[in-house]
């Protein structure tokens, strides 16, 4: 007979957290969101962590290498999408990674017959008026000039005119050598009043390129997530099928975390390939996995070595594996689930597993009581859609503008590897749509705004830590009608009304 859960499942919008005494340390400038990413012994430090509770969800809509350099800013951490070639993967985990917090790997680069028209083109492409014309046109070959805006008259100059003749050739350059720190190529930009300063090797060779904005930039993000190397973290998505050719790549390119991308997680195909990359590379190499929503799947997946357990099924804004399949499970009510499970498991063993939720965050609120629920961080897919930095296209409809937005499951993702279906090589069904989000602006603004809020909520549940809230927090169902009296209700807003 089938086993019948005897509560109903309940999801983040059907709960409130009840305040608690807060000490007057409890201020939101004294709040920490440093959380443990992946799995670690009682006593020990995680090998890796995030500053702050937020990863970006692996899509094609969402996770590209800019929203990578923007998330790793602000202290946390994306996973890139693996609905591309192992190659292209590689590739743009090695973009991230030559992103050292504050030095450039050069994006624009050009040969000296490069045209003008060329530029311009590129230009528009990139967005970056500076660049680097080297010997054989590519980020790293023998630098033989630069060439900005101030270089070209687009009305007196034809498009047909090398860069070689207007460009500002390597004899007129400051540049400094490829070991300078970042403190002293700062010094030599303002001491020569530049707004770049090329590092080259003794073989003349571009290996970065410093921009006067970025010493502001480094100052800013004080809360960056970066390796030993000053680098910025990167994780990216693998999948069940082809990881035997696309984790030494990605490994090769510097990596800092993988995940495997699945529908459905409790699955011998991830602990097959969990084993295969454990064995092959080592522990030291991090892979999450999931998606899981009961204790069962996540103690399976625990057992099986995963660094982190992914919780979720059919909560995302563009997922319908709920409605198509029929199965999943609300998200809170997993998420409690599968935390106790990974409490349980800690007592047990002292390997403390972190769990990712991931999906059915629809208001910022929410992710505060995915961290009381006793998740150590969120995946979030819709969230970081809206902004500049994700790799779709920004259009405009009826007046408004809006970011496009799909699922791995829909058509137009194509990536039938995530789904653990055999021999299967297309996707039978959707189980994802193809939508579009309203356009939010910056990563930046909007991340802090969402972490104000949880800082906020934090102190008034009297906790200064993710740990602390898990420990002190109170929660309570409310009922349908306690959700319409936590809205504004019985009144008329003004904005109904226009002035005359």
């Amino acid at each position: 007979m089938a086993f019948y859960y005897k509560e109903p499942s309940h999801t983040f919008g059907e709960y409130l957290l009840v305040p608690g005494y807060s000490s007057d340390k409890c201020i939101p400038a004294n709040v920490s969101l440093k959380t443990p990413l992946t799995k670690f012994k009682k006593g020990e430090e995680p090998a890796l962590s995030l500053n702050i509770p937020m990863v970006s969800a692996i899509m094609q809509a969402v996770s590209d290498d800019r929203m990578a350099i923007a998330l790793a800013k602000e202290g946390g951490l994306s996973f890139l999408y693996g609905s591309q070639t192992p190659e292209q993967e590689a590739q743009m985990v090695k973009k991230v990674k030559s992103y050292k917090s504050g030095f450039v790997s050069s994006d624009s680069n050009i040969k000296p017959t490069t045209t003008l028209g060329e530029i311009l083109a590129l230009k528009e492409v990139t967005g970056h008026s500076t660049m680097a014309v080297t010997e054989d046109g590519t980020p790293t070959g023998k630098l033989l000039g630069i060439v900005t805006s101030r270089d070209y008259r687009v009305t007196r100059m034809s498009m047909d005119t090398p860069v070689s003749e207007f460009m500002t050739p390597f004899e007129k350059l400051v540049y400094a050598d490829a070991g300078t720190t970042l403190t002293e190529a700062n010094d030599i930009i303002w001491e020569s009043k530049l707004n770049m300063l090329p590092l080259v090797d003794k073989n003349q060779r571009l290996m970065y390129m410093v921009f006067r904005k970025d010493y502001t930039e480094d100052k800013e993000f004080e809360n960056q997530l970066i390796d030993e190397n000053k680098r910025y973290r990167v994780g990216a998505g693998i999948n069940t099928r082809d990881y035997a050719e696309r984790v030494p790549l990605l490994l090769d390119a510097g990596v800092d975390a993988l995940c495997i991308d699945s529908s459905e997680g409790y699955s011998e195909w991830q602990r097959i390939t969990l084993d295969y990359i454990h064995k092959k590379f080592g522990p030291e190499v991090k892979v999450g996995a999931g998606n899981v929503v009961d204790r069962e799947g996540f103690l399976f997946l625990a057992k099986a070595g995963a660094d982190f357990v992914k919780v979720g099924i059919g909560g995302g804004s563009i997922c319908i594996t709920r409605e198509t399949k029929g199965i999943g499970r609300g998200q809170a009510t997993a998420l409690i689930d599968v935390c106790q499970a990974r409490d349980e498991y800690y007592k047990e063993t002292g390997i403390y597993v972190p769990v990712c939720s991931d999906g059915g965050i629809v208001h910022d609120y929410h992710i505060t009581l995915a961290l009381a629920m006793g998740a150590d961080f969120m995946m979030l897919g819709r969230y970081f859609s809206r902004f500049d930095e994700s790799p779709t296209n920004k259009v405009k409809l009826n007046g408004t503008f809006y970011k496009e937005y799909w699922g791995e499951g829909s058509n137009r993702a194509r990536n039938w590897q995530r789904y653990d279906l055999g021999g299967a090589s297309k996707l039978s069904f959707e189980e994802g749509v193809d939508s579009y989000v309203p356009y939010a602006g910056p990563l930046h603004d909007n991340v802090g705004i969402t972490l104000s809020k949880v800082r906020s909520t934090m102190c008034n549940c009297g906790a200064l830590n993710i740990k602390e809230l898990q420990d002190k927090a109170k929660l309570t169902l409310v009922s349908s009608v306690s959700i319409v009296e936590g809205g504004s209700h019985d009144v008329i807003p003004r904005d109904q009304f226009t002035s005359r």
